[in-house]
């Protein structure tokens, strides 16, 4: 069978399990729309079989999963598919409910399996900040990307290079910085970091939030997967740190459903991902105190970029007191749009933060 995109992964799916087979042509699924079950079941044919149709329904998203796997599998691929683990979670319907998140999780490890990993492409990290306390906490979550090649161009914005010192000479990765005055405008800063960078992408860091470590090979592998031109994720989770919580949001505050998987016009602004050529050819950041997430996503779509928006399990903001953030929204807020909300610090386990609870 041909599988389409996953225009919008289904969060919450229909509880039955359906069932892919070989038809002796090709894999075929009962039912029109797999993806929106909780779960398909492959069942194997006696012989070995071509793959590409399991893996590419595998590579869109859909939930797949096997009690076993016969040894012409791909090993890494047969690993993920007979972790079951994830099933035995039971939706409940409570807000701490992370059945549905169980089920999200299993069906990227199985889109990190089914595609081919890619290659270790070069990346300049973009990271601008004014916050010289967050420096090694922000260049320690960059450090631990896994399958890509990373260069940090860091520009320090009313910070001294010696309050930062010892944090950048820590980091194992190269670091190029620039210092720039506290009048040169946010958009302007990441201007002239690009401008110095040499990675075949360019990756927009900010210095507060998480990342999981495969935050960039999963960005490099929607960008080619899809063809997109700009990729991003979803602003799903949120660690309040005032309320010592952590929200998981899936819908605006309008109630209109916040999808992943889909070609959009917007995606968080610390996860914007797009090739050095195609950031030139936008334009770049345009020379703006605040708001140059959103401007830079107005002018690629203006320029006719395609923006795909990935999974967000793999990035976490933090929401600190006061006026820190350029981007200003009350604690309320996130509290009306949330639709799961735990006690500490509970990321994605696809986060692999170990100090998480």
């Amino acid at each position: 069978m041909t599988a389409t995109p996953p225009m919008g992964f289904v969060r919450t799916p229909e509880p039955a399990l359906g069932r892919l087979g070989w038809d002796g042509d090709g894999w075929t699924a009962d039912g029109d729309h797999p993806r929106a079950l909780r779960a398909v079941e492959v069942d194997w044919p006696a012989a070995p079989v071509p793959l590409d149709g399991l893996l590419e329904l595998a590579a869109d998203g859909v939930p797949l999963t096997a009690a076993t796997a016969p040894a012409w599998v791909p090993p890494a691929f047969a690993e993920v598919l007979t972790d079951r683990t994830w099933l035995s979670c039971v939706p409940d319907g409570s807000p701490r409910c992370v059945a549905d998140l169980r089920r999200e999780e299993h069906s990227v490890r199985l889109r990190r399996a089914a595609l081919p990993p890619p290659g270790e492409p070069e990346v300049s990290v973009v990271l601008s900040t004014m916050r010289p306390h967050l420096l090694g906490f922000a260049l320690a979550q960059i450090a631990r990307q896994r399958h890509v090649r990373v260069e940090i161009i860091l520009g320090l914005h009313g910070v001294a290079f010696e309050s930062v010192r010892q944090a950048v000479e820590e980091c194992p990765l190269p670091v190029t910085w620039i210092e720039a005055g506290t009048d040169t405008a946010f958009g302007e800063v990441l201007n002239l970091l690009a401008a110095r960078a040499s990675g075949e992408y360019l990756a927009k860091w900010d210095d507060d939030d998480w990342y999981g470590p495969e935050h960039l090979a999963d960005l490099v592998r929607a960008e080619r997967h899809r063809g997109a031109d700009v990729v991003g994720t979803t602003g799903e989770f949120f660690y309040l740190e005032p309320l010592r919580a952590t929200i998981r949001r899936t819908r605006f505050a309008s109630g209109a459903n916040y999808p992943s998987e889909v070609w959009t016009d917007h995606v968080a602004g610390g996860t914007i991902f797009v090739s050095r050529t195609t950031f030139h050819d936008i334009g770049g950041f345009a020379a703006l105190p605040r708001a140059v997430d959103k401007r830079f996503l107005d002018d690629a779509r203006d320029a006719g970029a395609r923006i795909y928006r990935t999974h967000g399990l793999g990035y976490m903001l933090r929401r600190a007191g006061g006026a820190e953030h350029t981007w200003q929204l009350p604690l309320a807020h996130f509290l009306r749009v949330q639709a799961n909300q735990w006690r500490g610090l509970r990321p994605s386990a696809l986060m692999e933060l170990p100090h998480a609870h």
